[in-house]
């Protein structure tokens, strides 16, 4: 019984990864099936998820453990409830409050990771000696770096018009932005190639066992 659930398990994998690459050619039934039941299985996926990991331990289990002592963990039960009142149409404005409590605090964290990973730690990645060391390589490196955080910042300078001299290292600027967002696409197309690449391999090892 294992083996036949597992060989319907790869055939069902070939026939939805064909059904997805059939949006190459144009959308169809196929494409569209597997995208709702993809989507299906995810939000299936995360709402067990959801409930066995936050849930169960957070809340109901600490709850029947310790009930008194655990009193303000009704706070986030309760606006999750409220948030659920979003499907009945009489009293889906109470579904406001804690989407807004939800968006402002994603914000505030969001606003709080950015400046440490962003800023601060961007600009002291800058402050640095760039001959502190003796390979010519590494102090080319640091040199590059250091020039192209200045005149990356200098080309949103708008408070006075970039002309002449002025302009040189707005220009500097808009190469190393070409750079950085030329591999920053770079490195996003690699990672939809390792996925083209995993899927593939699925087809001709497991599928076909054309390659082992």
């Amino acid at each position: 019984m294992p083996e036949i659930m597992n060989t319907v398990g790869i055939w069902l994998g070939a026939f939805f990864t064909f059904a997805i690459f059939s949006f190459l050619y144009k959308d169809n039934p196929f494409y569209k099936l597997a995208e709702q039941i993809f989507v299906g299985l995810s939000a299936g996926y995360g709402l067990i998820y959801i409930i066995y990991a936050a849930l169960l331990p957070n809340l109901f289990t600490k709850l029947a453990t310790d009930f008194r002592g655990n009193l303000i963990l009704l706070i986030p039960f309760a606006l999750g409830i409220m948030m659920i009142t979003r499907m009945v149409p009489k009293i889906q404005w109470l579904s406001r409050y804690p989407l807004s409590i939800v968006i402002g605090t994603s914000a505030a964290i969001s606003l709080l990771r950015f400046l440490k990973s962003d800023l601060i730690a961007q600009v002291a990645a800058t402050m640095i000696n760039p001959f502190e060391s003796n390979v010519p390589s590494e102090i080319v490196g640091n040199l590059m770096l250091i020039i192209g955080t200045i005149c990356g910042v200098y080309f949103f300078y708008f408070s006075k018009k970039q002309e002449g001299i002025a302009k040189i290292p707005s220009k500097i600027g808009v190469y190393f932005l070409m750079v950085s967002f030329g591999a920053t696409f770079g490195y996003t197309v690699m990672a939809r190639i390792s996925l083209l690449i995993g899927r593939l391999e699925f087809l001709l090892k497991d599928w076909l066992h054309i390659i082992q």
